[in-house]
């Protein structure tokens, strides 16, 4: 393994033995959970996430934009089309912290899917402004917020989405992959800030 790798690799462990010792299984299967639900195996991080919201349903990952496992698991749902549990999942996230914004996005895609459009459509609204408020939040930090979204790429697709009406297909799509997408920019500006730290360690040396 080069420096390099051998830093992130540290990064994500330290992800992990941040949370405590005693939570360090959960860690692991969150993370692995995690990674499957990136890859599209929806069905295999329901089973690693499940395992660790049975042990921990308060576990969260720290960044600063914080994802919990009960968060993580609903959308493990909403991919894999079980609704009910998607929607049991995310309601329990969201009665844990009213602020979890990508909870309440999923719970409104969920709703729309299982024909409560009025009510999933608002979900969405509230989930998408939360998620840009924030970004900017985040983004105004003077260091760790360089690395989020730096281009507004994200800010402005979803300002572009909350233009258009509420509950047509395309707002529809264009919210799940917004989802996505900020799924991806948490591991994004992680491994950025990883970069520039490695890369000023050896520019010091």
């Amino acid at each position: 393994m080069n420096s390099r790798n051998h830093l992130l690799a540290l990064a994500f462990a330290g992800l992990l033995l941040a949370q405590g010792c005693a939570g360090l299984s959960v860690g692991q299967d969150v993370v692995y959970g995690r990674n499957a639900l990136q890859s599209g195996r929806s069905n295999e991080a329901v089973g690693y996430l499940t395992r660790a919201a049975a042990q921990d349903p308060n576990y969260t990952l720290t960044s600063p934009f914080s994802e919990g496992v009960l968060t993580i698991l609903g959308r493990a749902y909403y991919e894999s089309g079980r609704d009910a549990e998607a929607r049991a999942t995310l309601e329990k996230a969201l009665a844990r912290d009213k602020e979890d914004h990508l909870a309440r996005l999923y719970l409104g895609l969920t709703l729309v899917r299982t024909g409560e459009r009025e009510r999933g459509a608002q979900e969405i609204q509230s989930g998408l402004r939360g998620v840009y408020d924030r970004l900017e939040y985040i983004a105004a930090d003077s260091y760790s917020g360089t690395f989020w979204d730096p281009n507004r790429i994200l800010r402005n697709d979803i300002k572009a989405t909350l233009a258009q009406k509420t509950d047509s297909p395309e707002v529809i799509v264009s919210a799940h992959q917004i989802g996505t997408l900020v799924d991806r920019e948490i591991d994004l500006a992680r491994r950025d800030e990883i970069n520039q730290r490695y890369n000023r360690n050896v520019d010091n040396n």
